[in-house]
């Protein structure tokens, strides 16, 4: 995964992009009816029920866009809320709050949905070793954000994105001309370019697993798309040879069973491809 350092790099990245994407050249609705000098407070209004997230995040934008400006939590991310809390005050320049605003919103909205998602798995996983993870099918341009809501979730991240891990695909193995060729010539890679990234092989029957059980250096193998027999089947081969991912169109209704199965992890895009906003709504008081 990728450090700390980074990952906050991410952030202000995406803070920057969208403050210039929405702003431009001035929000001249506010500069043409509030005085520059006007004073304001806001609320940050939950009208939905689930996990809340984004609120640190919020923070980050609030200063951003003005250093003067003032946040009182109220609500931490990854509590659990309802219709009519109150997450947050803001409070200062009234243009500030209002540059801020869209953009605090959308990004909260999006990262509550996605914790509450993520939770609802996790606690479908509770009495199992397995745990959640997510995966690249994230929003262009707001990946940091998405991955920070599953863990706000109490999910895990996979990778974040091509450099920090090794995943050989289906295609990647066609391409290469096969499973082995594919590991062996993988782990000469890494060794050439000084890498330490681990690997993680997908496979797509149990010969596949039998086959790359004979290869060294594999990190997790991704049963993919494997009913729960033969997910089943390909944990009892592995063993603790390696660590175990299931993956491929598991839902809410399927999980637990996939997890009784003894895999160590499911990986899921829908935690970030597939929800529904939480509603928010930033309201003056």
């Amino acid at each position: 995964m990728i450090s700390e350092k980074q990952f906050r790099k991410e952030i202000g990245i995406t803070i920057a992009n969208a403050i210039r994407e929405d702003i431009g050249d001035g929000d001249h609705s506010s500069l043409a009816c509030i005085p520059e000098d006007a004073q304001g407070k806001a609320k940050l209004l939950v009208k939905d029920e689930g996990i809340i997230a984004g609120v640190e995040f919020a923070k980050q934008v609030f200063d951003y866009v003005d250093p003067g400006l003032k946040i009182d939590v109220k609500i931490q991310d990854g509590a659990a809320v309802k219709y009519g809390d109150i997450a947050f005050y803001v409070e200062g320049n009234s243009q500030s709050i209002l540059k801020a605003e869209r953009l605090v919103l959308n990004a909260m909205q999006r990262m509550s949905a996605i914790a509450t998602k993520t939770n609802a798995y996790v606690k479908l996983l509770e009495g199992t070793k397995t745990k959640i993870l997510d995966t690249r099918k994230t929003t262009p341009g707001i990946r940091a954000l998405e991955k920070w809501a599953v863990k706000i979730g109490g999910g895990e991240n996979h990778r974040f994105a091509l450099y920090d891990m090794i995943m050989l695909k289906d295609n990647h193995i066609d391409f290469c001309g096969g499973i082995t060729k594919a590991i062996e010539t993988t782990v000469q890679y890494l060794e050439d370019h000084l890498l330490d990234l681990k690997i993680i092989v997908e496979a797509r029957n149990l010969d596949e697993i039998k086959e790359i059980l004979t290869t060294q250096g594999v990190y997790r193998i991704l049963i993919d798309n494997f009913n729960y027999e033969n997910t089943r089947k390909a944990v009892a081969l592995i063993g603790d040879q390696c660590l175990t991912e299931s993956s491929g169109g598991i839902t809410l209704n399927t999980a637990r069973e996939y997890a009784e199965c003894g895999v160590d992890f499911i990986s899921s895009g829908a935690l970030t491809h597939s929800v529904y906003n939480m509603d928010l709504s930033l309201k003056a008081v």
